[in-house]
């Protein structure tokens, strides 16, 4: 299987992330504060711009805005 990736400079994407058999836990305050930790991890390797978020119990909707030059 070929797994691609989208690399446009500067494109916006959406997306959605939903959790393993849609489990109830991003909104808990503690997991807030790991999401928040994952993303500055992921950010610090891979720059993008959060542009907009949306955090429910069982998933999150996003778009992520990649920088406007090639990185790398």
């Amino acid at each position: 299987m070929e797994y691609r990736r989208a690399k446009t400079p500067g494109a916006t994407y959406f997306f959605t992330l939903v959790t393993h058999n849609r489990r109830k836990f991003l909104c808990a305050p503690e997991n807030i504060v790991l999401l928040r930790q994952a993303f500055r991890n992921v950010m610090a390797d891979h720059p993008f711009k959060i542009e907009a978020i949306v955090i429910l119990p069982d998933h999150l909707h996003a778009l992520w805005r990649l920088p406007a030059r090639a990185i790398g």
